[in-house]
Parts: structure tokens; sequence; C-alpha cells
């Protein structure tokens, strides 16, 4: 069976993206930890659209997890024509105080199973002489965010990773797309345990200035660029303006205004 796979499915923008794709009928295999969760999705997608819906419950942040999630679509004789690498996570707060092992597994998930998925599935893409990866970074991928510090750090990688990805892949008829996502209404800052004061210094509240979209919004973008065939996208008009913005100044002067801004909301 030919489906799409989606990682970080059980809700947020990845369940967006795949309530989207759904009304498309295109069949799905939902991947995350929470079992309940994507079971729950599943059965409701596959009742209401009449599409094929598995899922796989996986926690990306260990390093096996990748593995056992190709394994087991071989084992169910799945084709992944298209694969979502959307399962991310942050966090926030002064580096030296945070918990080592939770920045590793961060990494672990937004890097390491990130690369691991796309060269995993990469090659059965290659060999069909098709296939479409797309790979989630963020609005943090343009700037060194002091207090953010890991999880901004990896997105740039996801970004720079994936932009070079496209290249490669343009001989296979594999097309690659990166997202950008800004700040979105979903449980990514109680997740990332910036939802308190944290998030304040940050200016990452839902209730504040910063340019806020749904998860619905960013997956109807995605699909849009998609359809387009683009390769890019920061989804967002105002998003789109601020990335382009901060290629105008040094990443040191934009540390240092960020790093000033939390010390004073600090205060």
């Amino acid at each position: 069976m030919k489906a799409i796979l989606i990682t970080g499915a059980s809700g947020g923008i990845g369940k967006a993206i795949a309530l989207k794709l759904a009304s498309r009928k295109q069949n799905l295999v939902l991947v995350a930890r929470n079992e309940a969760k994507l079971k729950e999705l599943a059965e409701q997608l596959t009742k209401h659209h009449r599409i094929s819906v598995e899922y796989i419950a996986a926690d990306l942040s260990t390093t096996a997890a990748s593995q056992q999630v190709f394994d087991e679509t071989q084992k169910r004789q799945l084709q992944i024509v298209t694969l979502i690498n959307n399962a991310g996570i942050g966090s926030g707060g002064e580096f030296a105080e945070l918990s080592l092992q939770s920045e590793l597994g961060m990494l672990q998930l937004n890097i390491s199973s990130l690369v691991a998925l796309t060269h995993l599935f990469l090659q059965e893409m290659k060999a069909r002489k098709g296939g479409t990866i797309i790979n989630v970074a963020s609005m943090a991928s343009f700037l060194p965010i002091p207090y953010m510090t890991t999880y901004s750090a990896s997105k740039v990688f996801v970004r720079h990773f994936t932009q070079a990805l496209t290249q490669e892949c343009k001989p296979y008829n594999v097309h690659v797309m990166l997202l950008c996502p800004g700040l979105t209404k979903t449980n990514f800052n109680s997740a990332a345990g910036i939802d308190g004061k944290v998030g304040q210094r940050l200016n990452a509240e839902y209730n504040s200035s910063t340019p806020l979209q749904t998860p619905e919004q960013v997956a109807d973008e995605m699909l849009n660029a998609l359809d387009k065939k683009k390769h890019y996208i920061v989804s967002g008009k105002m998003n789109r303006m601020a990335s382009r913005l901060s290629a105008l100044f040094p990443n040191a002067f934009v540390a240092k205004s960020f790093a000033r801004s939390y010390r004073k909301n600090s205060q």
C-alpha cells in the first residue's frame, strides 16, 4: 500500500497535516509516542474519509526508534511515497541550568531521528525514481536565540540539511521541501517548558504581539506550497518578512539583542 508517513502526528501541526491529507483521500501512516491518541485519530480518519490509516507508536527521542519505524513499514508492506518529518520539541531557559539528558533527547528527536528516517526512506525513493520528503524546521532556524540555544541550533541544522539535500535529490526525481513555521498555537510551549515565566521572557507567549498561526493555517500553507512544487516555505506573511529581515543583521547583533530582551523581561 502506498502511504504518506507523518511523524509527530498525534497533535499540533502534524495532526492538522494528517486531517488535511485525509480529506484529499491520501492513505496515512501516523507516528508519535502516544499510542492512544494515534489509535483514536486513525479510527476517526478511517471512518470519516474511507482511507487506510495505520499508526506506529515510537519515541523518536531514542536512538533505535527510527530503524524500528522503518522496519515496521517494511513488515507491513507499506510503500512510503511521502515522508513528513514533523516531530520536534523545544526547550527554554539558561542552557547550563537545563537537564543535559533532556537537551540530548531533543537533539536526537530534532536532528538525529530526522536524518535517520530521511536516509532510510530515501533509498527506496531513489530506487523508484520518485518520492517526497518534507522536513519541518522553524523560524528559529534563522536566528541564534539565547535561552533557546539548543533548540534554535537544532533547527539551523534542519534548514541547512534540507536545502542541501534538495539539490542532491533532483536527479532522482525526489522532491524535497523545507517548512519553517513561526509561533503556532499548539502544545509546543507546554512541552518545551516555556509556557510560564520563560515564555514571557522570550516573548513567545500565545497572547503576545508575536505573529501567531493555527496548526491548520500552517498545514494549508504547506500543502499549497507542495502543490506548486516549491522547495521552501516560511508559513505566515509576517514570518516571511521577518525571515528576510533577519538576513540583514549580523548573528552576533541578533543574539545580543535577544539576550538583552530576555534579561530585561526577567526583571
